[in-house]
């Protein structure tokens, strides 16, 4: 078995990833600027507390005879302009150059297909034109450039751009649309909610990450995979189907997309819209990739279709809500994220 080496252990990748590694037998060492809260893990992995910014911190855990880093850290697009270019980009740099200096060659960046911007044509294939939109876009095409400079020094590092996922552990947005399905409400669409839009469940890239870094062809691993559901239908489609499962009769609501995105664009400005631009500019269009590649190389099959990973999240938040509260401080996947107008909103709902 192998020794990992996990950033962003605290998160909602993290501790699913961290989970499926030490049912296979691996020895985990997790970092994270949080502590690690997981009661189910932590007497059988190695947490510290640690930023990844802090080079020195980094290379005193990495020292510990890693055989695979898995870099997971990030700041999220809520986060400020500065903490996001320094996270993205400068702790990228520091967690592959500590690898490099204490022999881990082996490895898996996390990046996002944001990557691609806002692009007219779908499905998008790993080598279509990378154009970020806001801070977090642009810094992941940033670090996926520093880990091909890596890949130059010898290093096999696989980049995942992974759809937006869910599943265990998974609230931040989603969490909102739960709450309101729960307590019996319609859901409002930005726009029709006709449009593709593919999702993932956090279980099937966890697969996808380990059979990366397991791979006997390290050629073939050593680039960029998208991943995703290979199963999916419309917005409206796979998000009636939670509404159907909570059971109230209640359906998706359309709304006038132009007006809404207004709306959403001077509430960001005041700092009271949970919405952040990347999500509620590509809400309304179609967003979905070509898995064809991960297929081939990888062997990747997912498992869940769009509607399996929310249903299965959504039960999740049902069995667990008595654990949580709106979150007032961090901003991470596995906190409800604050709702701001739309905390008042939901109730015309």
């Amino acid at each position: 078995m192998s020794k990992w080496l996990v950033t962003g252990g605290s998160g909602f990748l993290g501790i699913n990833l961290i989970r499926m590694l030490v049912e296979q037998g691996h020895e985990v060492i997790s970092l994270d600027i949080e502590p690690f809260t997981y009661e189910d893990m932590r007497d059988r992995i190695a947490h510290h507390v640690v930023d990844i910014r802090d080079r020195e911190a980094v290379d005193r855990h990495m020292a510990q005879g890693v055989d695979v880093v898995m870099h997971g850290a990030a700041a999220l697009p809520l986060y400020k302009k500065k903490d996001i270019l320094s996270t993205n980009v400068l702790g990228t740099r520091h967690v592959l150059d500590s690898a490099l200096a204490h022999g881990v060659m082996r490895g898996i960046y996390i990046s996002s297909t944001a990557v691609y911007g806002l692009p007219e044509k779908h499905p998008l294939y790993e080598d279509d034109p990378m154009v970020g939109v806001g801070p977090y876009g642009t810094t992941k095409i940033e670090a996926e450039q520093i880990v091909r400079d890596y890949r130059d020094k010898g290093m096999c590092l696989t980049t995942i751009r992974p759809k937006s996922f869910v599943g265990p552990e998974r609230l931040g947005v989603f969490a909102i649309f739960y709450q309101w399905a729960s307590e019996g409400r319609s859901f409002p669409m930005i726009g029709r909610g006709r449009n593709l839009y593919q999702l993932l469940h956090v279980e099937d890239l966890c697969r996808a990450i380990i059979d990366a870094a397991e791979h006997p062809d390290t050629d073939s691993v050593n680039t960029e995979f998208n991943i995703g559901a290979k199963v999916f239908s419309t917005m409206r489609e796979d998000y009636q189907s939670v509404l159907d499962q909570a059971g109230y009769g209640k359906q998706i609501k359309e709304s006038p997309a132009h007006l809404v995105i207004a709306a959403l664009e001077i509430l960001e400005f005041f700092k009271l819209s949970p919405l952040y631009p990347w999500v509620y500019k590509t809400a309304t269009k179609d967003s979905f990739v070509s898995i064809e590649k991960a297929e081939k190389h990888l062997g990747f099959a997912p498992k869940y279709s769009n509607k399996d990973a929310l249903l299965a999240n959504y039960q999740w938040y049902l069995d667990n809500r008595h654990k949580f509260e709106e979150n007032s401080g961090s901003v991470s996947h596995r906190v409800p994220w604050r709702q701001g107008i739309l905390g008042l909103a939901r109730y015309f709902f």
